[in-house]
């Protein structure tokens, strides 16, 4: 990939990655299965290598070497994610980000099952509470019979979170 010669399209374009990324880890399943754990880390490296800016996904590759994703929960994947991008932060000279607030600064306002990764006074939470749980349902996932052609995992079709 070629180096971003628009210094405001790649601001916007870092931007828009990095809300995608911690949107994503935000909604990532609390205890995911083998499948997801692996899609996860596939999907991390992908983005590094099809990233459009040329410099950014060196540095980003190279940080992937540094710290390998975390994908044993939602909260190890989100920490990371934090944790990678405050790398990038420091690197940039730019201000920490305070991992505690992931929840109020990259809620997708998706609407359905809660995704906190954060109990209310801002200490980590290991998941839904009795009363969350009694009201959810999770619906089975089908499966496309299609395998994806990099990793060869077989690809979800679909699933979601009913209350």
């Amino acid at each position: 990939m070629s180096k971003l010669a628009n210094e405001t399209a790649k601001a916007e374009l870092g931007r828009a990655t990095w809300k995608l990324l911690h949107t994503m880890t935000l909604r990532y399943p609390e205890k995911p299965t083998h499948d997801e754990r692996e899609a996860l880390e596939a999907y991390m490296h992908l983005t590094s290598r099809l990233y459009p800016c040329g410099e950014c996904a060196t540095e980003f590759q190279a940080l992937l070497k540094a710290f390998p994703p975390q994908t044993a929960s939602r909260l190890s994947a989100s920490l990371w994610l934090c944790s990678v991008h405050n790398e990038v932060n420091a690197r940039l000279e730019k201000p920490m980000f305070d991992c505690s607030k992931l929840d109020a600064e990259y809620d997708c306002g998706c609407g359905d099952a809660t995704t906190s990764t954060a109990a209310t006074d801002g200490r980590p939470k290991s998941g839904p509470s009795s009363h969350d749980a009694d009201r959810m349902e999770l619906m089975d996932l089908e499966w496309d019979v299609a395998k994806d052609d990099v990793t060869g995992v077989r690809m979800i079709k679909g699933g979601r979170m009913v209350i």
